[in-house]
């Protein structure tokens, strides 16, 4: 693990014991096109605990953001769930936390329902990519804000104005009372920011999914943002989802992280496992693609070889096997893995280790060298 990174958390025992807030099951959501289908997410597995940071990372078209709209069943409406189950442990009929708990099972409710409207902001909140895409021009920032206070709490416009100036407050904009009044346009990018964070926070969810939050910003206001995130899941104790492609971040921010590739998680574990001793090729492969402070100067940082498949052209078994350095012809071309744990909360899918011995599967085959058809 580069000496530049260092995970700031690690999970506590206790985690492990508790009900997690969100469970994901196997999920899989498709898109079906005229040029064919697309298997976005194929098979996703992982937990959310409560007051914990789960990362997913992986390259750009792994799935991640799909797996979020899934589950907040927001798709677009060429893509369906094929599969699986999403089940959240739901406060929906009140907002007392000492109120009984109810197990919902998102995947079955309609995208459109009374009850998955209702969880969608006030339990579960989206920070999304683009924040300037988020906000309507010809409305007022504080007007986004107070609209989604008045859809899940039984208060006046009055009141809602108020809680969007204390949430801008918490969320460290200055001058809130007149900032409330801004238009997008009329905002920096980190006030932008800031201000779609106010508004995933205002109804006080119990999950928030922050969708690669940090990548429009510059370095200085990044660093901010993050800090803010780190400090108000403390002070809230909510759950987070934080999608990125940055794993300095993931070391930063979170306690869990799942990596995934074309649509499949290849491992899970808690991040200082994942960063000290990870198992997968692919995660072996990002964490080495990491600039360190004591990296050679003018050195190139190695590059995972070859490129991610066409979606309409997948391989067959082990998806990241064209691009794998330990490829086992016969076997990885010829089967997909399963995510097998290979140790206490780590799991992999990878022909490579067996759930068993957590060593090295004895095939009776040699893994084949690197060749241009076979990075």
């Amino acid at each position: 693990m580069p000496s530049s990174i260092k995970p700031v958390t690690q999970p506590s025992a206790s985690s492990l014991s508790q009900e997690p807030l969100l469970r994901v099951e196997d999920l899989k959501a498709y898109f079906f096109m005229d040029e064919g289908t697309v298997r976005a997410v194929d098979g996703v597995s992982f937990d959310v605990f409560p007051g914990k940071v789960v990362g997913i990372v992986g390259e750009s078209g792994c799935g991640k953001s799909v797996t979020m709209k899934a589950i907040l069943q927001i798709l677009e409406p060429s893509a369906k769930i094929i599969s699986g189950k999403v089940t959240l442990r739901s406060r929906f009929n009140s907002l007392d936390p000492d109120s009984p708990e109810e197990l919902v099972e998102l995947t079955g409710l309609h995208p459109d329902s009374r009850k998955i409207r209702k969880i969608r902001g006030s339990e579960i909140a989206l920070i999304p990519q683009e924040p300037m895409a988020a906000f309507s021009p010809v409305y007022t920032v504080g007007n986004h804000i107070i609209e989604t206070i008045l859809l899940h709490q039984d208060v006046s416009k009055q009141e809602a104005r108020q809680i969007a100036i204390d949430v801008f407050r918490s969320v460290g904009i200055s001058m809130p009372e007149q900032r409330i009044d801004s238009y997008s346009w009329e905002l920096s990018g980190g006030l932008r920011q800031r201000a779609i964070i106010a508004m995933a926070l205002s109804c006080n969810p119990r999950l928030l999914i922050a969708d690669e939050p940090t990548t429009a910003i510059d370095v200085t206001t990044q660093a901010q943002i993050l800090k803010l995130l780190r400090k108000l899941q403390e002070e809230r104790q909510t759950s987070i989802i934080f999608i990125t492609h940055d794993l300095g971040v993931i070391a930063q921010m979170a306690d869990e992280v799942v990596v995934m590739y074309l649509g499949m998680v290849m491992e899970k574990g808690p991040v200082h496992t994942i960063f000290k001793d990870a198992k997968h090729p692919y995660t072996q492969a990002l964490l080495r693609s990491i600039p360190s402070v004591q990296s050679t100067p003018r050195l190139k940082l190695p590059t995972i070889a070859g490129s991610i498949a066409h979606p309409f052209n997948r391989p067959a078994g082990c998806p990241f096997h064209p691009r794998c350095k330990h490829f086992m012809r016969g076997v990885c071309d010829a089967s997909q893995p399963a995510l097998a744990p290979i140790a206490e909360g780590h799991f992999v899918s990878c022909f490579l280790y067996s759930s068993e011995s957590m060593s090295p599967v004895a095939t009776g085959r040699q893994a084949v060298p690197a060749t241009e058809n076979n990075p």
